[in-house]
Formats: structure tokens, C-alpha cells, sequence
């Protein structure tokens, strides 16, 4: 084995160095490439390091029992249970407001977005963003590519502001235990954090504008899509009695847009943003499928016609389904009533469509022909029951469809705000936290097992990579190539700590754009320990310059997970982060590392 820092410069590379550093080499090349997914590479380096002898079973496995990683995996539960009781919709809701220019679309967006992922996985904030920020576009008339990458931005900044704001952040801190070092406490690397999320909210107001294109988004168009009447009902008791359309939300939706408003035995068209709505009022609107998908997420709203509410149904079972009939569908030529189609098929149709046109009327009288489509509310199970049944020619599920249960939003987000309460005050560590909070969570319902497990199985990927770059880290450090590198990147000539921090942070910076955030805080974790031990300074701002560098990947789309959602919704080209990112990318560094030397010195 290897030592760490080898003070000897002139004695070679040992086969398990070149061998370590080819694996790095092809690691680094295949992640850039985006090719082969992440987590394949990852964990075909891990394997060749395995077999070759660089690392033991135990050094391969301890990643993935890492407190970090494990922190990370819970939190995924912690923001499904949010997504699944509607917290997030509500808290996004009534920050963003009402803005009116372009700088202060900005401006709002930046606070709510920020905040969020300080507390909150970065991928499941800007997923919810998105369609909120390309309605400002349609009401504002601005185009959606000055919003999108902004909000990629501030989520990125808003993360570097707390422990676990950012999964790049808990796996550092995992590596610090790993090697028997203090972890971090939850606002710890706030005092460099916030200043950051402060200069780059400054940059983004002031040139976000000048320096984004003018371009279409790749949005659908309405009129290319199989367009429904679905009705909504406003119940008894619902936030909405007494607000404007405007208030309510019901203005600019994205997918679908409000018509008419039947208030007892009176027909209200062309209804302004200012009309208010009342308890009782049944609201008709026309839209694509996913605006049925989109009304869900509004809180108080329910279906007017046969929902799904009739079908004792829980919220976590319900989802949206096309389906088209086929001529072999039992209640052809029937009405929706006389079918009987909501009690032999436990679904309730929301619209119907014929020929890529909506059907007018109320939704029980119409008579049903085959090939129409029909969107409808019912179960999981349903899709499995039915795909291969000859009564439907095509049945397919409406993406993320259930809808949100509102009722246990307040209790889902007291539960948030105490783990961010009991992480303050210190009295348990942060998986120690999280982990209390994804379980009251779950006991809760405010997230089942089968959600939550469905929520850590759609990133587990990530959670691969992150393991097995542990791995790999531990293999440059056993090898031997982290105190090579060491003794390239310093020589005889670099006795300043402050030029050793930049060039750290350079390097993890370079190594972020090429690849996952995550790898590449691990793989220059131990190169920053050895830049430290030469220098005979402390590890702990070449560790705090390896969280910051790893996070702040504003030049490409690869580095960052929320920087590639943004891409195809703003009809962003590659060359547009460099413009805008790489003088981002210039204030990060600047303020990064003139703030670490004071908050931890040398």
C-alpha cells in the first residue's frame, strides 16, 4: 500500500497507481460522454478496482452504509411525503405571488425556489417550479428561456446554503466521518453559503436578462393535443369560496383554460380574472389531458361529474388513465349512464374525446363510440387489469397523475419544520433526524410505503453513484494517485495555502462540469486531504471549497441534474450556459473562496 503523501518525487508509479489512475481516466471520459449511465460506470470502476486487489470488500461496500448516502435516501421520502400531501404546491403557491415584469419574476422566484432547496432534494423543487414559472411566461409574454435556467440556478444556490440542502454536501460530510473527523452541523456552511446565494441572486437580477436568449420553449401546443371538457365542482368548505379566478390560480393554467361557470341555474361566460367564485359553482374548462392533471393540484377543487370519491378510493391509489374504446367495449352505442361504467370498472370518466375533439355536454349523457378516448380517474390496479382486455384498444397512465392530499399538508410540513428545528438545536445527528422524520412521516400517511419506496427507487440511481464513488475515492487513496496528484499539483513551488484552496476548487470545479456533482466531490476529497496534510494546515477549507466547487455547476448541462430539466422545457443550446454561466461560475469562485480562509482558517 501506498502512503499518503510521498515526499519523495523521483520514486515511480507502482502498477496499482496506473492501473487506479487508467480506471480514473476511463471513469471520467465515459461520465462526459453521457453515454453509458452514471451508475453503470460507477459501479463497473468499482468492481475493477475490487478484483484487481486496490481496495477490500469491506472499502467497496462502506459507501453505500455511508451516514451521508443514507441521509440522502431518507430525504427522498421526506420530499415525496410533501409532493404527495400537496406542501410544496401550497408553499410555491403563495411565495411566488402575482409578479408583473421580468425582474420581478426573477425576484420571486429566487426566494421561494431558495428556500426550498435549502431543506429539500434540488430535482423535486424544480420539477414542481416548472410549470409555475412557464405560466408567468404565458401571462407575462416573456419568453420562457429568460425564467428556466435562472430557477435551475437559485435551486443550485439555495442548496449550498445548508447541511442538506444538496446530496453533495451529506456525502463530503459522510467522508469527513469516514475518516474520523467531526461532521458538519446543518447550518454550519451557511456562513459561506448565504453570502454566495446573496451575489449570485444580485448577478442573476442584474444581467440574467441581458445575457439569456430569446427563445421559444418546447411547451406542447394545445391544439395539437387531444383536447377534453372536464368540469370541476367547488364543495362546501373549499379555500376557493370568495377568491378571484385570479387568486385562485385559474387564470393561466398551463395545459387547459377556463370557459364558462354555472352558478345554480345561471351560465357565466366570458368570465374576467376578477370574477369571484363561490361555494357551489361548477367550473368548465377545456384543455389537453394533463389539464385534469393540473386541476388536482389546486386545493379545493373536486371532479363535478362521478369522482373518484364514490369509488372509496385513497388519495395514494388514484391516478389519471386514457383509455380508447374498442368496438368490442359492451356499452357501445350506450350512453355513460346506461353503461354502467363507473361500477363495472371502478373508474370515473372525466372527458370524453372523438376524433381528437372534445364532447360537449354533460359527460353521463353522451353515447359512446368506438375509438373514443376517455380520461379517466380510477386506481393503480386499473391499468394492470385492464391493458390487455379486449374492451379498450389502448390504456395508458398519465404520468405522476394522483393527486395531492391536501388535508395532511399542515401536518407533512410541521414534521418538516421540526427536523430543521432538532437539526438546529443539535440534540441528534442529521440521519439521526431525517430518518425520525421520514418515519413520523410514513406512520402519518402522509406518504405510504409503496410511494416513498417508489420515490427512492426512481433515484436510486443516484444513491449508486454515490457509493461507489466512494469507492472509487478509496481506491485513489490506497493506490497511491491521490498523493501523486498531490505532488504534481503543488511541486516545490506552491507554499501559499489561499493559491493551494483556488486550485482546488479549480480542479473540482472542471471535474463538476464533466461529470456527476457527487463523483466529483468524492474523487477530489482525498486530494484535498493531501493538499492539506503537505501544506501542514487544516483539511477543513480544502473540504468546504470541495462542497462549494462540486455544487456550483452553472456552465453545462451535465453537471447538474436541474441544469439538464431546464434544457428542453427553455429550448436551451449548449452555448447558452457558458454565456451566462461561466461569469456565474467567475462569482461563485470569488466569493467562495475569499469567505472560506475566514469562516474555517487554515
Amino acid at each position: 500500500m501506498a502512503t499518503f503523501i510521498n515526499g519523495d518525487r523521483s520514486v515511480g508509479m507502482t502498477w496499482e497507481m496506473i492501473f487506479t489512475a487508467l480506471i480514473m481516466l476511463i471513469v471520467l471520459g465515459a461520465l462526459a460522454g453521457n453515454r453509458i449511465p452514471a451508475e453503470v460506470t460507477m459501479m463497473g470502476a468499482m468492481v475493477a478496482v475490487l478484483v484487481a486487489g486496490i481496495i477490500s470488500p469491506e472499502q467497496a461496500l462502506a459507501g453505500f452504509a455511508n451516514p451521508g448516502l443514507m441521509t440522502v435516501a431518507a430525504l427522498y421520502v421526506v420530499a415525496a411525503a410533501l409532493r404527495d400531501t400537496g406542501a410544496i404546491f401550497w408553499v410555491a403557491h403563495k411565495l411566488l405571488g402575482q409578479p408583473r415584469t421580468l425582474a420581478g419574476s426573477h425576484l420571486r422566484m429566487i426566494l421561494p425556489t431558495s428556500l426550498l432547496s435549502a431543506f429539500l432534494n434540488n430535482t423535486t423543487v424544480v420539477a414542481m417550479m416548472i410549470p409555475a414559472v412557464q405560466e408567468w411566461s404565458q401571462r407575462l409574454k416573456l419568453p420562457v428561456s429568460q425564467l428556466l435556467l435562472p430557477l435551475s440556478y437559485a435551486a443550485i444556490l439555495g442548496g449550498t446554503c445548508t447541511l442538506i440542502g444538496t446530496s453533495t454536501n451529506l456525502v463530503v460530510d459522510g467522508f469527513m466521518q469516514n475518516h474520523g473527523m467531526a461532521g458538519f452541523h446543518i447550518f454550519d456552511v451557511t456562513w459561506v453559503g448565504l453570502p454566495l446565494l446573496l451575489a449570485g441572486s444580485v448577478f442573476l437580477l442584474l444581467f440574467a436578462r441581458h445575457l439569456l436568449p430569446v427563445r421559444d420553449g418546447l411547451m406542447e401546443q394545445l391544439e395539437h393535443a387531444r383536447e377534453y371538457h372536464v368540469e370541476m365542482l367547488i364543495p362546501e368548505g373549499s379555500p376557493l369560496h370568495n377568491k378571484t379566478i385570479q387568486e385562485a390560480g385559474l387564470r393561466n393554467l398551463r395545459y387547459g383554460y377556463l370557459t364558462d361557470i354555472e352558478r345554480g341555474d345561471i351560465l357565466h361566460t366570458a368570465v374576467g380574472p376578477e370574477t369571484q367564485l363561490q361555494a357551489g359553482d361548477k367550473l368548465s374548462f377545456i384543455g389537453a389531458p394533463e389539464c385534469a392533471r393540473e386541476l388536482q393540484r389546486i386545493n379545493g377543487l373536486l371532479p363535478a361529474y362521478g369522482g373518484t370519491h364514490k369509488l372509496r378510493l385513497n388519495h395514494h391509489q388514484r391516478c389519471l388513465v386514457e383509455v380508447v374504446l374498442s368496438p368490442e367495449f359492451p356499452g357501445i352505442n350506450k350512453t355513460v349512464k346506461q353503461s354502467r361504467f363507473r361500477s363495472l370498472y371502478q373508474a370515473a370518466i372525466l372527458s370524453i374525446s372523438r376524433g381528437g375533439n372534445r364532447m360537449p355536454g354533460k359527460v353521463g349523457d353522451i353515447v359512446l363510440r368506438a375509438g373514443d378516448t376517455l380520461l379517466l380517474e380510477t386506481g393503480q390496479s386499473f391499468v394492470d387489469q385492464y391493458r390487455y382486455r379486449r374492451d379498450f384498444m389502448l390504456v395508458s397512465p398519465l404520468r405522476d397523475s394522483t393527486p395531492p392530499d391536501f388535508g395532511k399538508a399542515p401536518l407533512a410540513t410541521a414534521i418538516l419544520i421540526a427536523m430543521v428545528g432538532v437539526n438546529v438545536v443539535g440534540l441528534l445527528s442529521v440521519l439521526e433526524v431525517v430518518m425520525i422524520a421520514a418515519g413520523l412521516l410514513l406512520m402519518t400517511r402522509c406518504v405510504t410505503v409503496n410511494r416513498a419506496r417508489m420515490n427512492v427507487s426512481v433515484n436510486l440511481p443516484v444513491l449508486v453513484v454515490i457509493g461507489a464513488a466512494f469507492a472509487l475515492g478509496t481506491a485513489l487513496e490506497e493506490s497511491g494517485v491521490a498523493a501523486w496528484i498531490v505532488n504534481v499539483m503543488l511541486g516545490d513551488s506552491i507554499q501559499s495555502p489561499w493559491l493551494a484552496l483556488l486550485i482546488v476548487y479549480l480542479i473540482t470545479a472542471l471535474f463538476t462540469e464533466l461529470i456527476t456533482n457527487n463523483a466529483a466531490a468524492v474523487l477530489v476529497f482525498p486530494i484535498a486531504l493531501g493538499v492539506a496534510e503537505q501544506l501542514g494546515v487544516s483539511p477543513l477549507p480544502y473540504i468546504v471549497a470541495v462542497m462549494f466547487a462540486a455544487s456550483a455547476s452553472f456552465m453545462t448541462p451535465l453537471g447538474y441534474q436541474t441544469n439538464l430539466m431546464v434544457m428542453g422545457p427553455g429550448g436551451y443550446r449548449f452555448t447558452d450556459y457558458l454565456r451566462i454561466g461561466f461569469p456565474m461560475a467567475l462569482v461563485a469562485m470569488a466569493v467562495t473562496t475569499t469567505l472560506i480562509p475566514f469562516i474555517f482558517p487554515f
